[in-house]
């Protein structure tokens, strides 16, 4: 049930730390992912790189995902990190073997890519005992930042999602306008 990515013509509005970190800091992605340095990990929807960057310097190999050649291009001109590698495919069908990714991440785009093909895909890639991070606009929010409402899901339509596709679910909150859920593949 994905719906319209972010438009790349609007790319440097995502470098805003102050408002970033405002829905999602970096230290709870940090204990959310739960990363050491060997970790490979995946960042879905990656757009400018602006949170794979938050996490490259804490891991060993970064993919950042995004389906957009332009947010590409616009990492690229800003700098890539040297163990980060810029990857353009959608998630319902990512070029990775199977349970090659220690950790994936979501900030703000699963609402684009929800499917259960896509959640599939997640189960494959991710290592028995891999992290799964989603931090997304909730349903339950007001709608005055991020997607309309009607584009958004609650935690729990996330958490019931992410079970049916394999996940154990280790952590959920929701916030005013966003949610943090941490699963861990238990395939």
């Amino acid at each position: 049930m994905g719906h319209h990515t972010f438009d790349a013509s609007k790319a440097a509005k995502l470098e805003d730390a102050a408002e970033r970190y405002r829905y999602v800091s970096r230290e709870e992605l940090h204990w959310a992912l739960d990363l050491t340095d060997d970790h490979t990990v995946a960042d879905l929807g990656s757009g400018t790189g602006f949170y794979t960057d938050t996490i490259a310097p804490h891991a060993a190999r970064v993919y950042a995902v995004d389906v957009q050649e332009a947010m590409h291009e616009y990492y690229r001109d800003k700098g890539v990190p040297e163990n980060t590698e810029l990857v353009t495919a959608g998630v319902e069908d990512l070029p990775f073997a199977a349970d090659h990714l220690d950790r994936a991440i979501s900030t703000m785009t699963y609402h684009e890519f929800a499917s259960d093909q896509a959640l599939s895909e997640l189960e494959r890639v991710l290592a028995p005992g891999g992290r799964l991070v989603v931090a997304d606009w909730s349903a339950d929010g007001t709608g005055e930042d991020g997607p309309p409402l009607a584009e958004r899901f609650t935690a729990s339509e996330v958490t019931a999602a992410l079970r049916d596709a394999g996940f154990r679910i280790e952590f959920t909150a929701t916030r005013p306008e966003t949610l943090l859920i941490a699963a861990v593949n238990d395939a």
